[in-house]
């Protein structure tokens, strides 16, 4: 992985291949390569780094061509270097670009080496480009040749390849990782993500899982896992170029905190009437379904995983419904155990995320009849995958740490809940208040966010620190470990979150004067234990900064930071506290002079586990 650019055109394709992998940088590489097809040669340009390197070298030295594939490498099996870079090429006639991984490359590779072959590289992706062309020797094309190659291959993989043998045909491959087909005027593009094409096209054919099309200028053929020829609907984006640019910000990632008072409100819109929750918002048999629930397994990964957490505490606290939520990861693995009529709750940003769609697989062979997914991408395989969806309607969110669509999976989980407890111990009074404090929630944002400069002068105290707490208690702990995600992503300062209640099982030996401990306070139930926690840590002379209600009355301690919140009910409170410390991990990255919206050895889609 990461991202895959493509095209065939009547014209020069090189800048268009370039911007598309600018266009994919967010997602996190470590090098870049593009190569084209010209007077019955393959030209290639690889670079360690930056598509700015990959620019500076066709600069310097141009290539041009009408067929064309391209890549942003995240490493997997082989160190970033030039050498591991794609595309790969085999014996100067066929060139492949991947995501994913072959997780029988080894065996491959032993094979391939008896038959003669070199490897000029250490990755999975160079057995791919070697099968197609062994395979090209015993049949009549490169498209036989690539069906009857990719037989062969165990993983997940999105391929584009080329070949001098057919210099009109692109064929574009995909199993388990994302790819789509841009459909221009004469001319069509593949690409791992539609924001890569945006500058060309809004037409997209969604391939997939089992698809192989063979593009050429005069149109295309799909073919599915059965090798049947297929029709695949052509999708009008609403996404438009600009849609992925900074604007006047620094950062994609600053943009994106600034866009959540918005974001918040698109994904609340329409889903009410008269101030009442629309259960056919989850799909046409939302209600059908959700009549029959009686449990709720929740599946996700990383921030994903931390608004599913929050998700927990209200489905057991407001609705009164046994729920469970882990890692998709460890579920898959973990020779797990379903209720009867357990819903199916996974939660991902891009819908590509590999170990949560396999979870997902991996439940309903357990027998899950039902299944919803939260999710940002409408056209990605989780959603495809799912009986019902709620769209979080976040927009593009380019910086790698996640930030708004963090708060709309929040906001949208809350929808579910909703929805689920109505049938359990969620009371009209209840959900009305819950419903107003939604409503109230884009205005709470825009407050929290005025915080902004006084949380800028607060993360001085980070610029030289190598560690970190973050405390939280009850729905505030995954709140907390989400702070703590974001500070160690984007400064590299270790960070760690604990539940306020386990210090004296252990976090209080790290307690000193260069540990900062960010600490969670809103005014709820759990206050005055929080509060205990807190001259815990004062009294061993740690250095706090509290997020606290701006109703509380402030300690005077000098060893104590107060940043006042505006004051939110408590049941969407989490949502409201998540702001200041993405602002927090924001203003410290800044400081260190790390990469914010493209941090070191991170991708912005885990399209593989």
């Amino acid at each position: 992985m990461c991202g895959i650019v493509g095209g065939i055109a009547q014209r020069n394709v090189v800048p268009i291949l370039l911007e598309g992998l600018k266009r994919l940088e967010y997602r996190g590489y470590d090098s870049a390569g593009l190569a084209v097809i010209s007077n019955q040669q393959i030209y290639r340009k690889r670079e360690l780094g930056k598509v700015k390197g990959l620019e500076a070298l066709l600069e310097a030295d141009p290539i041009s061509g009408n067929i064309g594939i391209a890549h942003t490498r995240w490493a997997t099996h082989g160190k970033p270097s030039t050498a591991n870079a794609h595309p790969h090429i085999c014996r100067n006639k066929v060139a492949v670009v991947h995501n994913g991984i072959i997780e029988n490359h080894e065996h491959l590779r032993e094979v391939q080496l008896k038959q003669g072959y070199e490897f000029t590289s250490e990755t999975d992706t160079e057995v791919i480009v070697h099968e197609i062309h062994h395979a090209m020797e015993s049949t009549d094309g490169l498209l036989s040749a690539v069906k009857q190659a990719v037989k062969k291959l165990d993983g997940a993989y999105a391929l584009g390849i080329m070949s001098i043998d057919s210099p009109d045909i692109l064929i574009a491959c995909r199993k388990g990782s994302p790819l789509v087909i841009g459909v221009g005027i004469g001319e069509y593009f593949i690409a791992s993500d539609v924001a890569a094409l945006l500058p060309v096209t809004q037409r997209f054919i969604f391939l997939e899982d089992g698809d192989i099309a063979a593009i050429t200028i005069d149109g295309l053929v799909i073919y599915d896992r059965d090798d049947q020829a297929v029709s695949r609907p052509i999708i009008e984006s609403q996404l438009t170029a600009d849609a992925v640019d900074k604007g006047d910000y620094r950062h994609y990632m600053l943009k994106e905190i600034y866009e959540q008072p918005f974001a918040i409100s698109q994904a609340l819109e329409g889903r009410f009437i008269n101030n009442r929750l629309q259960e056919n918002a989850f799909g046409h048999n939302a209600a059908e379904v959700f009549d029959n629930i009686k449990a709720i397994q929740i599946l996700a990964c990383g921030t994903s995983y931390h608004a599913g957490m929050v998700a927990r505490y209200w489905f057991e606290e407001l609705a009164r419904v046994p729920c469970n939520i882990e890692v998709a990861s460890e579920f898959r693995y973990r020779s797990p155990v379903l209720a009867p009529d357990t819903l199916i709750v996974t939660i991902s940003q891009s819908g590509e995320t590999a170990d949560t769609l396999a979870a997902l697989l991996e439940a309903k062979k357990l027998g899950a009849k039902y299944s919803l997914a939260i999710c940002n991408v409408p056209e990605s395989s989780l959603v495809r995958e799912s009986d019902l969806v709620l769209m979080t309607r976040a927009g593009p969110e380019i910086g790698v740490a996640s930030t708004k669509a963090f708060t709309t999976q929040l906001a949208t989980l809350m929808l579910l809940v909703i929805a689920i407890g109505r049938r359990f111990h969620l009371t009209e009074i209840v959900e009305q208040k819950i419903t107003s404090e939604l409503f109230s929630l884009p205005g709470k944002i825009e407050k929290v966010l005025q915080l902004d400069d006084e949380i800028k002068v607060l993360a001085e105290q980070f610029a030289e620190k190598q560690h970190a707490l973050f405390l939280g208690r009850g729905t505030h702990y995954p709140i907390a470990m989400e702070g703590a995600l974001k500070l160690k992503e984007i400064s590299y300062i270790h960070a760690e979150a604990y539940p306020a209640g386990e210090l004296k099982h252990g976090p209080l030996a790290l307690i000193d004067a260069d540990m900062p401990v960010v600490t969670v306070a809103p005014n709820n139930s759990l206050l005055e234990k929080l509060k205990s926690n807190i001259q815990e840590v004062s009294a061993r002379g740690g250095q706090l900064i509290v997020f606290m209600d701006e109703t509380l009355a402030s300690a005077n301690d000098e060893n104590v930071r107060i940043v006042k919140v505006p004051q939110v009910g408590n049941e969407i409170s989490p949502i409201v506290y998540t702001i200041p410390l993405q602002l927090l991990a924001y203003h410290v990255a800044v400081l260190k002079g790390t990469d914010v919206d493209q941090p070191r050895n991170l991708a912005k889609s885990v399209t593989v586990e």
